[in-house]
């Protein structure tokens, strides 16, 4: 049986600290509440946020709260693996990228694989990935997330502690897509509604670690129509070359620029069921896009897992859940919202 999640800490055994596993998560102290309680705790999957609380929280994220939003403390995941929990699988699916209004960065050859460096081969993906900012038990907090096509050209996929842990969906919530140096370029994108899987909502199983965001229009414009999204990929399968992107905020990054690795990946071989990357990303990278199809001289892949998690004696490897039924169901209610 799981038990409670608790804070890192002392751990209760020798193999609670080698099997250990910390989401990439951070906090930091909040300057002063936006007025937007977290909704009430619900198990449907789903919760919309008000018109009212939407524009507290735009108005919230200034840039300096967005560059010090930095790592207060990491979450222990232990006792949320389940192995048993295998993805439910299906016939593997693919929806293509969707072009941005603006043009994307010059585009350019980039190592592979890479464990860890800045982004610098421009392409569309400089648009379509960001920075994710909320509040969190009353503190500031950050994740990243990434544009993707959709029907109502207004959803973000992240990871499901980005948008919900402990019981509770987190407020404020903001996608910065092309955040640097605390600036927005393509403005704060508030959400509307935040939804995870249901595992992951119901028990916060890692291996369904897939949250989801629709945001509201900003200035009458819709999001993809801005900066354009991502396509995605289900049932992909295993051992495949991804990218993974982010903006990891615990040392040595300072969440201020757009980190990549890439690699070919493998499955975990411990607890769960996701997929496994060289990787030194660390807190606040949580919810960036894994790509697999990546075409570095556009910046467009399919995406198909999120950063996740890390076990603790493995800190140069990244895991991100396989996307099977479940994150397409997630991506489908997302998209129709």
């Amino acid at each position: 049986m799981r038990g409670t999640p608790r804070v890192t800490g002392t751990p209760r055994s020798l193999l609670g600290a080698l099997l250990g596993a910390t989401v990439l998560f951070t906090t930091g102290a909040l300057a002063a509440p936006a007025g937007a309680a977290p909704a009430p705790r619900s198990d449907t999957g789903v919760t919309s946020v008000s018109a009212d609380a939407q524009r507290q929280a735009r108005a919230f994220w200034t840039p300096e709260r967005m560059r010090t939003a930095t790592p207060l403390d990491m979450v222990n995941v232990d006792d949320r693996v389940d192995s048993g929990s295998a993805p439910a699988k299906g016939l593997k699916t693919t929806v293509a990228p969707t072009a941005p209004a603006v043009a994307p960065a010059e585009a350019k050859v980039m190592a592979f694989p890479n464990s860890g460096g800045p982004w610098t081969g421009g392409g569309a993906v400089v648009s379509t990935a960001g920075r994710v900012f909320f509040t969190y038990q009353g503190r500031t907090a950050s994740c990243s997330g990434n544009a993707v096509t959709s029907a109502n050209k207004s959803t973000v996929i992240t990871a499901g502690h980005c948008v919900r842990m402990g019981g509770a969906w987190h407020a404020d919530w903001v996608f910065v897509p092309g955040y640097h140096d605390g600036q927005a370029p393509y403005g704060r994108w508030a959400a509307s509604k935040t939804l995870s899987t249901p595992q992951w909502t119901a028990s916060e199983d890692i291996n369904y670690d897939v949250g989801a965001a629709v945001v509201a229009p900003l200035d009458g414009k819709q999001l993809t129509d801005v900066v354009g999204g991502q396509g995605l990929a289900f049932n992909s399968g295993y051992n495949v070359a991804m990218y993974s992107f982010g903006f990891p905020a615990a040392s040595p990054y300072d969440g201020q620029k757009f980190i990549y690795c890439s690699g070919t990946t493998t499955r975990d071989f411990l607890l769960s069921n996701d997929h496994g990357m060289t990787c030194n990303m660390t807190g606040g990278s949580s919810g960036g896009p894994w790509f697999t199809q990546f075409n570095e001289s556009t910046g467009t892949g399919l995406l198909t897992s999120v950063n996740s998690f890390k076990y603790n004696f493995l800190p140069n490897r990244m895991y991100g859940p396989y996307f099977g039924a479940d994150a397409q169901s997630l991506y489908q209610t997302a998209q129709s919202s």
